[in-house]
């Protein structure tokens, strides 16, 4: 095994996952309002469309890269739509208590939905070409093996990411108030909102910097 390979691809995967945007948004309110459980599974959907994303640029997909980059707007349209979407419903969502142990979405939900919102973003893969280059590796002229090594780098570092984050956020739920609960949604939902709208206005205009996935 290319211990080399796995570290950078888990450097790469930590890096892409630890900057705060509208996804890490979405998975700390979902593990403040329903549970640990619930903010690492949103987590792991994120950082599947990662790993996802990881392997399509290492191995030089074209066809895939291509198809995605060339329908960008499309998506990214998709994906600030969704964004504000997910605002709206967590500014109004009515928090209750959480010692009450609500109902909850389903798990595979929150793992599907996060993996959604990730995929119909394109600056992941755009990221990925671009970055890529700069560790020295040659797009399209690697072995699947190797392949399989630098995306189980990336998914183990955006992974670990996702359990320390939302591990640390549950460890201090049980003290937060239903009050506070409706302050966080209302904070969580107006940014993620916001982050959607910006996406939108990106579409609009193009010269400006695009915000983190």
């Amino acid at each position: 095994m290319d211990t080399s390979l796995y570290i950078q691809g888990f450097i790469i995967g930590l890096t892409l996952a630890v900057p705060v945007g509208p996804i890490s948004l979405i998975c700390i309110q979902r593990t403040i309002a329903d549970g640990r459980l619930h903010g690492i599974l949103s987590g792991l959907g994120v950082t599947t469309a990662d790993s996802f994303y990881a392997a399509v640029a290492f191995l030089g997909l074209t066809a895939v890269s291509g198809l995605i980059i060339s329908h960008q707007i499309f998506f990214r349209l998709l994906a600030g739509l969704i964004l504000v979407l997910v605002g709206i419903r967590i500014w109004m969502s009515k928090p209750v208590r959480i010692e009450v142990s609500p109902v909850h979405e389903p798990y595979y939900k929150d793992y599907l939905s996060m993996l959604a919102i990730t995929i119909a973003n394109p600056l992941t893969i755009i990221f990925f070409v671009a970055i890529l280059p700069g560790f020295g590796f040659v797009i399209g002229g690697s072995t699947i093996l190797s392949g399989l090594i630098f995306v189980g780098g990336v998914f183990s570092g955006s992974a670990a990411w996702w359990f320390v984050l939302c591990g640390l956020v549950g460890s201090v739920r049980s003290r937060i108030s239903s009050g506070n609960l409706t302050t966080i949604n209302r904070i969580s939902g107006v940014l993620i909102a916001v982050f959607g709208t910006l996406m939108l206005l990106l579409l609009l205009v193009p010269d400006l910097l695009p915000i983190a996935p």
